[in-house]
């Protein structure tokens, strides 16, 4: 009977210790921020500061956030897509095993394209329309809309300015 309870308590003990650092871990990663669709989630691991600057003088910064790009609109998506990348960029950023310059991977790409299309859609018409050699691709053109070291459409770098 006395087993019994030492066990009871030692697996209260370490479920307690658990969420305790489950707790601190949440607070220290300012986890609570990232449930929020405020931009400023997105510069808390401080390798994304460039991509952040560069979107706050972009011609999108008045009108869209992060997540209007990069997330699904679809609530359930979004959550599911949402946890997803927190916890893929927190294992790379936790093991620094990340390509520098960061790159967008195809299934985040393919919701950015999306979203492209759904916000412009009145513009879009004739290209998703297959009226356009280039269709479905936005960021052939206009890799330099949300962020990047261009400007506007062409192809001025830093270098050239």
């Amino acid at each position: 009977m006395i087993l019994k309870y030492k066990i009871e308590l030692l697996i209260i003990i370490i479920v307690g210790i658990l969420l305790g650092m489950l707790i601190y871990l949440f607070k220290y990663a300012n986890g609570a921020s990232y449930l929020s669709s405020d931009p400023n989630a997105c510069i808390n691991c401080h390798i994304m500061e460039p991509q952040f600057d560069s979107w706050k003088k972009s011609s999108h910064h008045s009108s869209a956030s992060c997540v209007d790009c990069h997330l699904p609109h679809e609530t359930i998506k979004k959550w599911i897509s949402k946890a997803e990348n927190g916890f893929l960029h927190s294992k790379a950023f936790t093991l620094q095993n990340f390509h520098e310059p960061i790159m967008i991977k195809d299934k985040n790409k393919n919701i950015l394209q999306k979203n492209c299309i759904q916000c412009h859609d009145s513009m879009t018409d004739d290209i998703t329309n297959n009226h356009y050699p280039i269709k479905n691709d936005c960021l052939h053109c206009h890799s330099s809309v949300g962020h990047s070291n261009q400007i506007g459409m062409g192809k001025f770098t830093k270098e050239l300015k």
